[in-house]
């Protein structure tokens, strides 16, 4: 069976996106959407330029929304970089009145397309704009799923194994709520090598308010020296595309609709080919489904404002 994957927005994040698929041959045809079309039209042929070189063929297809039709996952990289720049990207809502505008006229052309498969929302605010394109494209709740978190919990994996000096994928847990400024570390959920990190504080010496704002602040970091993000979350949002095309049913932290909340925020689910295929309930602590209420509080009331 042919794998499709589609890509609308080849900026940073969405070239970076494309040339990981593109690279590791996770699709068979692509199609790279883009406004700008001497930009996508030269990553196209940049990428075909690598083919000699590499152990894959993929098929490229560029600014056709009917190739959308039939795609199994479409990823959202929308973005307006200089907007960010403004903030030093420090705040994510700046794109939110641009980004809506563009989801809205993008949802329209992937409706007509007859698209039926899986959202992969990259564009920012995630939360909220997963929640535009749910709303714009009319597909069920359980196909339309934003990264949220599952960067922030690889910001957070990475901050405690420098810590502890160890390899980062020996951490396990996760970041909840906003992929932004109240999301938080549910330390309760965090393990290393399997053990509770809080049996592990007092012998390391670790001081997780400081470990929680480092995962937070963690793309500040990374915009202050080449004003913008990419690998990270170009990772992450492959990571759940292939989770989808494989069907791996894999326990992923994504900005997903949670009925109790009413909102899409960053819970643990199980993903699939359908998309959200089973969520995941944790066993919190009182101090963490606080924070977790707050965040479903702020990004519903963004959500309300802008819908």
């Amino acid at each position: 069976m042919t794998r499709k994957i589609g890509v609308i927005g080849m900026g940073h994040v969405g070239s970076t996106v494309a040339h990981y698929i593109v690279a590791n041959g996770f699709t068979d045809d692509l199609v790279l959407i883009d406004k700008n079309e001497d930009k996508v039209n030269s990553d196209a042929l940049d990428f075909q330029d690598a083919m000699p070189n590499l152990p894959f063929h993929t098929n490229i297809y560029v600014n056709d929304y009917s190739a959308l039709g039939d795609a199994d996952v479409i990823i959202s990289a929308v973005g307006n970089i200089d907007l960010i720049k403004q903030t030093d990207g420090k705040d994510r809502f700046v794109e939110l009145s641009n980004n809506v505008e563009a989801v809205k006229s993008i949802s329209a052309k992937i409706k007509s397309s007859g698209f039926n498969g899986i959202l992969d929302v990259i564009t920012n605010p995630v939360d909220v704009i997963t929640s535009i394109y749910q709303k714009e494209t009319g597909l069920p709740k359980e196909k339309v799923i934003g990264t949220g978190t599952l960067l922030d919990s690889a910001r957070m994996k990475r901050a405690v194994a420098a810590k502890l000096n160890i390899d980062s994928r020996s951490v396990d847990g996760y970041n909840l709520g906003e992929h932004g400024n109240s999301q938080f570390t549910a330390w309760s959920t965090v393990k290393v090598f399997g053990e509770p990190i809080t049996n592990l504080v007092k012998e390391n010496n670790l001081n997780l308010d400081t470990l929680d704002k480092d995962a937070r602040d963690g793309g500040f970091e990374v915009f202050k020296g080449k004003f913008y993000t990419n690998y990270g979350v170009a990772t992450a949002a492959v990571k759940l595309a292939n989770a989808i095309i494989s069907d791996s049913k894999s326990q992923l932290v994504v900005s997903n609709y949670r009925k109790e909340y009413g909102v899409y925020l960053s819970y643990p689910a199980i993903v699939g080919k359908n998309g959200i295929e089973k969520q995941i309930n944790l066993n919190l602590t009182k101090e963490e489904l606080e924070k977790l209420q707050y965040s479903a509080d702020f990004i519903n009331q963004k959500f309300e404002e802008n819908k």
